[in-house]
């Protein structure tokens, strides 16, 4: 796949039999691997066929947006994307170490992609188009869990930067699913659902593809809780994909996922601002009036992220870090 780079993040060292798996495919399939490091990171990183950046080479690097992140916290992986981009990438995979890559991991992606599509059905639980079991992604609406399904349509080709990869066994589910509910699981090979104008569901950083035009929308966000930061990202991604024609793929499994510790109590209390805002932040974003066109982007990020500001969901200390990482993309870009 030329020109594609596949980004992690880690604290783990090199001995983490997935990334020695992500690394050994990457290499194999000819995809540059970048894992970006923190302040927990290893001090030596003994994992060939990857390019690993310490905190100590990140800050040697050139990017605006270097020195105005915060440390231990899962918004480093922003570096990383930076670095593929400055290194001509057209499309960018990411995903984390605890997600093992199947065999359809490895396949060209198309930014055209045939699917049935979903228009103004608001809050859609693409979950359950891929199983039966009563399962919902981390980030939705836990008041729309219930919701009935729209119906899918004939199938169609339809313009996707952004696209959305399942995970089998232990899927992204939020913490009350964890504690309730059954695992593993595995999802259905069905087709692919893509959600047009007006239809939303909450989208992840464990197996994501984004085209080159989607770039600027990679950002996590960093003052916010670390449950929420790509589930948040993916609410603004998706509402500025409207102005600019475009829709969010999902499709059938490409990693399975052998879950790293977790506290679930602890996720279940940073989980707690979402169950609680998820709802009120897609409604005052699908409210916002944004300005149509990918030359706006920018501008539209700045807009989104303001609200959520003044939500008080989000620091207002995130506004430095946003604008830092446009002004880097509009060096590496333009």
């Amino acid at each position: 796949m030329e020109n594609t780079f596949l980004v992690v993040t880690s604290i783990a060292n090199g001995k983490n039999p997935v990334l020695q798996t992500i690394a050994e495919g990457s290499a194999k399939n000819k995809i540059p691997f970048i894992v970006i490091g923190d302040k927990k990171s290893p001090n030596s990183f003994k994992l060939k066929r990857c390019e690993f950046y310490s905190i100590e080479e990140q800050n040697r690097l050139k990017f605006s947006l270097t020195k105005a992140l915060p440390y231990n916290h899962y918004a480093r992986k922003n570096i990383g994307y930076l670095i593929a981009i400055s290194k001509g990438a057209d499309v960018i995979i990411e995903t984390d170490d605890d997600n093992y890559p199947l065999s359809a991991f490895w396949y060209e992606r198309s930014k055209i992609v045939k699917g049935h599509i979903i228009s103004n059905g608001e809050w859609v639980n693409v979950y359950k188009y891929f199983t039966e079991n009563n399962i919902w992604p981390r980030g939705f609406a836990l008041e729309s869990i219930q919701d009935k399904l729209p119906n899918i349509t004939k199938e169609e080709l339809v313009e996707c930067p952004i696209q959305q990869g399942l995970a089998n066994d232990n899927p992204d589910v939020d913490a009350i699913y964890r504690l309730i509910g059954n695992l593993p699981l595995k999802f259905n090979h069905s087709n692919n659902i893509i959600l047009g104008y007006n239809s939303y569901c909450p989208f992840n950083s464990q197996n994501t593809t984004w085209f080159k035009e989607a770039f600027p929308l990679l950002y996590l966000p960093s003052y916010c809780s670390f449950r929420m930061t790509d589930i948040w990202r993916s609410f603004v991604a998706q509402r500025i994909a409207w102005t600019c024609g475009w829709s969010i793929l999902f499709h059938s499994p490409t990693v399975r996922q052998e879950r790293n510790k977790h506290n679930l109590i602890k996720d279940f209390n940073d989980e707690v601002i979402g169950y609680q805002n998820n709802s009120i932040i897609l409604k005052e974003l699908v409210n916002l009036k944004l300005k149509e066109g990918m030359e706006y982007i920018p501008d539209n990020l700045l807009t989104c992220y303001k609200k959520l500001i003044d939500l008080t969901l989000i620091s207002p200390k995130e506004l430095n870090v946003l604008k830092n990482w446009l002004i880097d993309i509009d060096k590496i870009l333009t």
